[in-house]
């Protein structure tokens, strides 16, 4: 069988594929993804939140077995936790169903750990490069800081799961706690290097289509417009 017949891959939108009727999951339109290898029935979710037994029961009804979680960021709306007021579902509530490593990025495990309650030496920490096997499916971490610290996209078979790092349309904040723009300016264009038909499927869908390839990003998104850092940070580092 062919690694790309293989592959399993998923793309979940919280408020509509699971956590029906949460207002706050349909207002913040985050993608989760179920990516795994269909051969050995094992998959990772990426990022889940919001309602942790959906997402485990929309992928067991694929006749696929949870195996672990990758983090792309620390944020509340990526891992759960508390974000204005209210309090979100996430990995460690998804750690009560099931036993499985949680994989993050170094600098980011500090950050995850406050978010979700979940001690750092409990935490899989990674570098850039390093990867993250399910079954034979090998899932690379690239570690894209700027939006966080620690930020990581996932790279498998042509796919890239951008996290908050990269969207359709635009790029992470860079205004928040932990955030750098010049470090999101090297992130970006670190990922721009990327084959131009590797396809990007962002953290949430802030725009109409739910994923568009490097090439077509690079073409239309307004992030790519500066020719240099300095033209990036006159934009983009207020």
């Amino acid at each position: 069988m062919a690694t790309d017949d293989r592959l399993y891959f998923r793309q979940l939108l919280s408020g509509r594929d699971f956590a029906v009727g949460d207002p706050i999951a349909s207002q913040m339109v985050n993608f989760v993804y179920a990516i795994g290898d269909r051969t050995s029935g094992e998959c990772v979710l990426v990022d889940p939140a919001y309602a942790v037994d959906d997402l485990v029961d929309a992928v067991e009804r694929d006749g696929m077995a949870v195996r672990g979680v990758v983090a792309t960021h620390y944020h509340q709306d990526h891992v759960g936790g508390s974000m204005m007021g209210h309090t979100i579902e996430g990995v460690s509530q998804l750690l009560e169903r099931v036993s499985i490593p949680v994989h993050v990025q170094a600098d980011e495990a500090p950050w995850v750990s406050r978010s979700t309650g979940i001690a750092e030496s409990e935490l899989a920490t990674h570098h850039t490069g390093d990867t993250v096997k399910v079954g034979s499916m090998e899932i690379e971490l690239v570690h894209t800081p700027g939006h966080t610290p620690g930020s990581q996209c996932i790279l498998v078979n042509g796919h890239l799961v951008s996290g908050d790092t990269l969207f359709i349309d635009g790029c992470g904040r860079t205004d928040l706690p932990g955030s750098d723009p010049e470090r999101m300016y090297e992130s970006l264009q670190r990922l721009a290097t990327l084959p131009p038909d590797t396809i990007v499927f962002p953290g949430h869908r802030y725009s109409m289509p739910s994923s568009a390839s490097m090439e077509a990003i690079r073409e239309s998104n307004y992030v790519f417009r500066p020719r240099s850092k300095d033209q990036w940070m006159m934009m983009f580092g207020q």
